[in-house]
């Protein structure tokens, strides 16, 4: 096998099992650890294409967790469901990022990982955990969403939020607006935050998964791959982690 694949579980502050899925690079080690990226999911959870970006991520050469918020590994493509356990996780959002502290931190420990060199990305409700982490001021010092939700649980503030950040947007997404984006802008131009909205013509909500034709069709909502959205976004977000991460010392 080229990479180290690992289950991680972690016992969260109010108790939830939590079973998030490790890609190494096959040569990450204690003597020789790799730069490290929270990986954030849809509102699917830790379903097969994220597990597919953590490995594509430790083939580029990053240690990456694809965080498990909902618990016991739950996953589904039912977006009635996904809907649900997401607003279960917006309803108390101080115990979501509490779960994400306590993943980080366990993934922090895994040998191989470099705590100190710290990333993480999000797809659309995903994106939201990513910026809402960096908003509370964990160690993130880049971070990326694709076709995210922006919505902040807290605005930024001034020397709080220390990642740069990377969006890639879809110009023709109905769910997080050119609206939103706008209002997005102007929270980090207010907090001084380093940031890049890459904006995608015609690229819908879900742009960056293959499955999110099938799911538009099974579930009613309005979703749609676009491969050369998806290849470009992924292009433009490697090369911004190697940028804050990989070449950081």
């Amino acid at each position: 096998m080229d990479i180290q694949i690992l289950q991680l579980e972690t016992t969260s502050p109010d108790g939830t099992e939590l079973k998030s899925y490790v890609c190494l690079p096959k040569d990450a080690s204690a003597d020789k650890p790799a730069p490290a990226i929270l990986v954030a999911p849809e509102w699917w959870g830790v379903v097969e294409f994220v597990q597919k970006v953590t490995e594509r991520l430790a083939r580029a050469g990053f240690a990456a967790v694809a965080m498990d918020v909902y618990g016991e590994g739950k996953l589904t493509t039912d977006a009635s469901q996904a809907n649900e356990w997401m607003e279960q996780m917006l309803a108390n959002q101080d115990q979501l990022m509490a779960r994400c502290q306590a993943i980080l931190k366990d993934f922090c420990d895994v040998q191989g990982v470099d705590s100190k060199r710290l990333g993480g990305i999000g797809f659309c409700f995903g994106g939201k955990i990513v910026l809402d982490m960096a908003r509370e001021g964990l160690p993130l010092q880049a971070v990326a969403t694709f076709h995210g939700n922006l919505t902040p649980k807290q605005p930024a503030e001034k020397g709080k939020f220390a990642a740069k950040v990377l969006v890639a947007h879809g110009e023709a997404d109905t769910m997080t607006t050119m609206d939103d984006v706008a209002k997005f802008k102007t929270e980090m131009d207010q907090a001084n935050v380093e940031y890049t909205v890459d904006v995608y013509e015609g690229a819908k909500h879900g742009f960056s998964n293959p499955a999110a034709d099938e799911r538009a069709a099974q579930n009613d909502v309005d979703l749609g791959y676009d491969e050369a959205a998806a290849n470009a976004s992924w292009d433009a977000m490697i090369a911004f982690m190697q940028n804050n991460l990989a070449n950081a010392q």
